[in-house]
């Protein structure tokens, strides 16, 4: 999942043949780092997306806008000033670096025809959008880099642009077939590591794939290539420079338990069809993986506080219980004083005034014990001393089992929410789970009644099996309750993780037997939205709803069932159909 020089190759192949010889109609800032250009022309109307941002450097078309600031930055004005309604000579790309240039027309003040570059370098945290004039000299960039801040290069208004050449890759657009043998054979490593880190542009993704392709095993030490394999990976590579020259891309997504794990411009064969998303163009491609993992990152960062509060009570009563149970511990020996008190009762006539202990028979156990004294006391008042010794232990013990009990429960309930807040998709399905936490004493409300911004929207996932059986899963103990004893009938199948915090799910019968793939494929699904997603052995309970019994007073999403079935699978998700309701 790089966004590497290949991709780029083929977004430029993408925009050189929209929107060369179209003009920019209006230029906008809407992030600190970002710019949006609306172009028009003989493409119609289109926006172009040009990212800087460190952890995300993007650039793309789109046909959606952005908010702007009601204040542009300055950098954003100074393009308005030179670049409205300049016309887009070229795009292009130095080899496979990742860089892209815009070679732009316009007008000047005195209405003479002028040059300007608008460069965009999508270098990770080295990411920037830099405007040069037609000598190549920085007239102003997005991010000014000073020399305190790079030794290599410096971005600054005024400063002549060049491209760094930090790491000694070669081109490969540029070299024959038998110099590309050449520069892998002088790299001992292992093959997929001589092909990303010996040639500008290529991901370690790429790199695996042309192994596959070219049927060796990516682990295999460059330098021990036979004659053969080498001709096969270097016609691997020389077949990629062909598809980047030609324009021959195929931009698709690859996924892994519904999540996406990687991409591509190119076919990635490692991988079957049915996995495997393709698209129409490049700019759909980043705009589609893109727009979802923002969707996820947002969702991590609106339930930061949320996840703050999870763990930190958790982490507290984990210590807790650590204590009580250490404490529990200790009143075992509760039972020996009960008996030592027992015994100098029945023996006691026989300890000599003054003695240190007592030689008793032990006829609980059968046998002889020494019974430790307090030669300051008669045996009675021993007798007594450890019979108050026993009840204080008793009572200490009945408080600390029922105390016990409780904190166990409270780490049970404050570990199912934190893997609710890891299933939460959308914002609206932070609310049950906020609202959870206000009924749990965690959260405090503000101004003491729910918000009519706060009203429930979120619903429980819905997936259709391979033989179309219904079966829903609660995305929070909220859901779980109402999943279970509002929305299942006694004859639907009730599935959870066994002995961890999960999702309910429940199989709706529709009154006739479900198949053994449906019981699967439910199976697969509580084992994913639980705990234990991502192991392939995953222990799940499963019984008919009619057994799921909520005590009184138990806290939400917590049931009993003491008859059930269990079976054994992994979390794998894949082909389970998700329906859209």
């Amino acid at each position: 999942m790089a966004f590497d020089g290949v991709t780029i190759a083929g977004i430029v192949n993408e925009l050189k043949g929209i929107i060369t010889g179209n003009r920019i109609y209006k230029i906008a800032q809407p992030e600190k780092d970002e710019l949006l250009l609306t172009i028009k022309g003989s493409c119609g109307q289109v926006r172009l997306v040009l990212s800087a941002d460190a952890s995300l450097p993007l650039l793309y078309m789109t046909n959606k806008n952005k908010t702007s600031p009601m204040t542009a930055p300055n950098f954003c004005m100074l393009l308005r000033k030179h670049l409205q309604n300049a016309r887009i000579v070229s795009v292009s790309q130095p080899g496979l670096e990742r860089v892209v240039s815009f070679e732009l027309e316009h007008l000047n003040e005195l209405g003479d025809l002028c040059r300007k570059y608008l460069i965009i370098e999508l270098m990770g945290k080295h990411s920037n959008i830099i405007f040069c004039d037609d000598r190549g000299m920085i007239i102003d960039s997005i991010k000014h880099i000073s020399g305190m801040v790079s030794s290599v290069r410096e971005v600054l208004p005024g400063r002549a642009y060049f491209i760094p050449k930090t790491q000694e890759k070669a081109e490969l657009l540029e070299l024959e077939e038998k110099e590309l043998a050449g520069i892998l054979t002088a790299k001992n490593m292992p093959l997929y590591k001589a092909v990303y880190s010996g040639f500008t542009g290529l991901s370690p993704c790429i790199a695996h794939e042309l192994c596959y392709r070219a049927g060796i095993d990516s682990d295999k030490a460059s330098a021990d290539l036979s004659e053969a394999e080498l001709d096969r990976i270097t016609g691997k590579l020389c077949a990629l420079r062909e598809d980047i020259k030609n324009g021959s891309f195929c931009p698709n997504v690859v996924y892994e338990n519904r999540q996406p794990r990687e991409y591509a411009v190119t076919r990635l064969t490692s991988y079957s069809d049915e996995n495997t998303r393709f698209f129409d163009t490049v700019s759909e491609l980043l705009e589609y993986y893109y727009a979802e993992k923002n969707a996820v990152t947002r969702i991590r960062q609106r339930s930061v506080d949320l996840r703050k509060i999870v763990q930190t009570a958790l982490e507290r009563n984990v210590r807790k219980y650590d204590l009580q149970r250490k404490q529990l511990e200790d009143t075992k020996k509760r039972e020996k004083y009960r008996i030592y008190g027992e015994l100098l009762n029945t023996y006691g006539y026989g300890a000599q005034p003054g003695a240190k202990s007592l030689e008793a028979f032990n006829y609980y156990e059968n046998q002889m014990i020494t019974i430790p004294l307090d030669p300051t006391l008669s045996a009675g008042e021993n007798a007594k001393k450890y019979f108050e010794k026993y009840q204080k232990l008793k009572r200490t013990f009945e408080a600390l089992t029922t105390l016990t009990e409780e904190t166990r429960a409270e780490i049970e309930h404050l570990s199912s929410i934190s893997t609710s807040l890891d299933i939460a998709l959308k914002e609206e399905d932070l609310v049950q789970i906020k609202e959870e936490l206000i009924e749990s004493g965690y959260v405090r409300r503000k101004g003491g009644k729910r918000q009519k911004s706060e009203r429930i929207t979120s619903k429980p996932f819905h997936y259709i099996s391979s033989d179309g059986f219904h079966i829903y899963v609660g995305k929070n103990n909220f859901q779980n309750d109402e999943l279970t004893f509002k929305i299942a009938s006694g004859g639907d199948w009730w599935f959870h993780a066994k002995g961890i915090p999960g999702s309910h799910v429940v199989l709706k019968s529709d009154g006739s037997e479900p198949p053994d793939r449906a019981f699967e494929e439910a199976g697969r699904l509580a084992a994913y939205y639980s705990q234990a997603r991502g192991q392939e052995k995953v222990e799940i309970d499963y019984t008919q709803k009619k057994n799921v019994k909520k005590p009184g007073g138990a806290k939400p999403g917590f049931v009993v069932y003491y008859t059930n079935y269990s079976l054994v699978i992994d979390s794998d998700i894949t082909g389970i159909e998700q329906s859209e309701d």
